[in-house]
């Protein structure tokens, strides 16, 4: 069957994966399974529905909610009835959330909870011209989205959506995904049915999927990143399932026993770190092998470049430590995908020991997303890069090395922003990715830095913040850093330690640990973690070298508005918040 427009994998679905369990999720504490059919069904039914509304082709639609299977049946809906679907983070300011709806002409908005809807309510009543609000929970005074739903199974509109189907072409707009970036409105990126099939299609191969498998989904649907491993799952039969929440999915993967899920690193970080956490109530002998396991794969090199005795000893490691590591995310997992952030080295190193194989892979929202990944072909996967570069996508590399992106995942433009689109496609129609970059061994592609993060010191030597933060998260006692000294004499960094790691540390040399804050006013913690920062130093040029660290009290977080929802940092917004911390680094030199 020809795929070419995203709902063109309902009837292949249907065909070829007619299964029990397609789309599942926990409702009222029990795992819910929609079948293949009830799936297609539900997208056709609501299809019909919307036509009854007098849903136009090219019309907006805005979805805000958390994965579960109702944000598909919307979405599929909406590209049948030839509209134009825009998902929209659940986090979003309503500055920005008013901007977006005005912006895109949203005419109708599906929220999952009350709480969204009150916030879109209040949004819209102050200027929108929304025409209704739908609910998937039940909320009181507002209308549910089984309305639509059931008037489309009562008033079928089977040839008129046949009709809208056969005139929507590949290269036609598929959605428009707002970024929200770290300043200024956030711009609407148009992707095509074309942009997100072509993207889906040529990551299939990279991995071995096969249509028994179950994803577990958790990262926002709104983003593309997560909507287009869906699209692939889907296209492959796979079983997707939803967690609960970003907070129980631990017990979500023990519970789905899953195959394959995607993430991104603060997540596989946050895990290793419960990992060595857990280790604190171990008894003396179970301690020492479990630190010996983890030494030995903090070591880990491929293709048994270690040699036959390293080789011998992780045998037993995965024996004795690493096999309970697989069953704590579920026993079953083949691969997991890591993207929106740096993967550091060590832990994809200790994962891949553990037998748990992590795909790091680079991408934007403008390229839908994947643009180079690690995978399971032969010799596909290289630590401390982001991949080979999928089929049919081309990258170079400006003067500055800029990665500059051509090929069928490059957006269409940004929508309303023909000034922004110019700037970002060149006359040749490569994107222009923000993103500084090389090529190792002829085959991988390495992300060194953001071209836009680039500072220069007083002294007019050009510093790449995100090759050093990198380096320094390589360390087990550093979380977050943000390497600063715009302007300045020196490059320093404000360092959010890890403190579970931390907590560790102190248990096993006698130092007293009441509070984080407290514990990084500890004259010995901080001489331990600047040691940590004189090793990286040794590495970087001598303009480079990172003096005067200072340690945080707490991570930062989505939540205070410190991170973009990708996890990428708002460095404008942190540095405000330090100022007089920042002032006391300087304020010596």
């Amino acid at each position: 069957m020809n795929v070419t427009r995203v709902f063109d994998i309902l009837p292949q679905l249907l065909e070829k994966y007619n299964k029990s369990n397609a789309l599942v999720a926990k409702e009222n504490g029990v795992w819910t399974e929609y079948s293949t059919q009830k799936f297609v069904d539900s997208v056709n039914y609501m299809s019909y529905g919307l036509f009854n509304l007098g849903f136009q082709r090219g019309d907006k639609i805005a979805i805000i909610a958390n994965n579960r299977p109702e944000w598909n049946f919307t979405d599929y809906a909406i590209q049948q009835s030839g509209g134009v679907s825009v998902p929209i983070y659940p986090t979003i300011s309503e500055s920005d959330l008013a901007f977006i709806l005005n912006d895109a002409q949203i005419k109708y908005v599906f929220v999952s909870s009350a709480d969204l809807y009150a916030k879109v309510k209040g949004v819209v009543a102050a200027g929108c011209q929304v025409k209704d609000i739908y609910t998937f929970n039940k909320v009181d005074g507002a209308r549910h989205w089984s309305e639509i739903l059931e008037d489309g199974k009562q008033n079928p509109r089977v040839n008129e959506i046949e009709i809208i189907k056969n005139g929507i072409k590949a290269s036609d707009l598929l959605t428009i995904l707002y970024t929200s970036g770290t300043t200024g409105n956030p711009k609407g990126v148009m992707l095509s049915h074309d942009n997100l099939i072509s993207n889906s299609l040529a990551s299939q191969t990279l991995c071995p999927f096969q249509s028994e498998w179950r994803a577990l989904s958790f990262l926002p649907l709104n983003h593309v990143y997560e909507r287009m491993l869906t699209t692939l799952y889907m296209f492959r039969g796979i079983s997707i399932y939803y967690a609960e929440s970003m907070d129980l999915i631990g017990p979500n993967l023990k519970e789905v026993k899953p195959q394959v899920f995607s993430t991104v690193p603060r997540l596989l970080e946050k895990i290793y770190d419960k990992i060595i956490a857990s280790a604190t109530n171990l008894s003396w002998t179970k301690k020492k092998i479990f630190y010996w396991a983890l030494n030995l794969g903090l070591r880990y090199e491929l293709k048994g470049a270690n040699g036959w005795w390293y080789e011998y000893q992780l045998k037993f490691a995965n024996k004795l430590v690493f096999d309970k590591w697989r069953e704590a995310l579920g026993g079953n997992v083949v691969a997991v995908v890591s993207g929106g952030a740096a993967l550091q080295p060590r832990l994809a190193r200790v994962f891949n020991a553990a037998r748990i194989v992590c795909l790091e892979g680079y991408g934007l929202t403008e390229t839908s997303p994947v643009v180079a990944v690690n995978n399971f072909l032969p010799d596909g996967i290289r630590f401390g890069t982001v991949g080979t570069i999928i089929d049919k996508v081309e990258v170079k590399f400006a003067e500055d090395g800029e990665i500059l992106v051509k090929g069928p995942n490059v957006m269409m433009g940004y929508y309303n922003r023909p000034d922004a689109t110019e700037e970002a496609i060149d006359k040749d129609g490569y994107f222009h990715t923000g993103d500084i970059g090389e090529m190792v061994e002829n085959r991988f592609l390495r992300i060194t830095d953001r071209k836009k993060e680039i500072f220069k010191t007083s002294g007019g030597k050009y510093i790449a913040p995100v090759m050093i933060e990198n380096k320094l998260k390589e360390s087990p006692f550093i979380e977050q850093v943000m390497v600063i000294g715009e302007n300045q004499k020196y490059a320093s960094a404000l360092i959010v330690p890890a403190f579970a790691y931390l907590k560790e540390y102190c248990k096993l040399h006698n130092i007293v640990y009441n509070t984080d804050a407290d514990i990084i006013k500890n004259p010995s913690i901080k001489a331990r973690i600047v040691q940590e920062v004189e090793a990286v130093n040794k590495d970087l040029a001598h303009y480079e070298t990172i003096k005067r660290p200072e340690l945080m009290p707490r991570e930062w977080t989505i939540d205070k508005n410190e991170m973009t929802p990708k996890l990428s940092l708002k460095r404008k917004i942190i540095m405000n918040a330090n100022k007089e911390l920042v002032e006391k680094i300087y304020k010596a030199s």
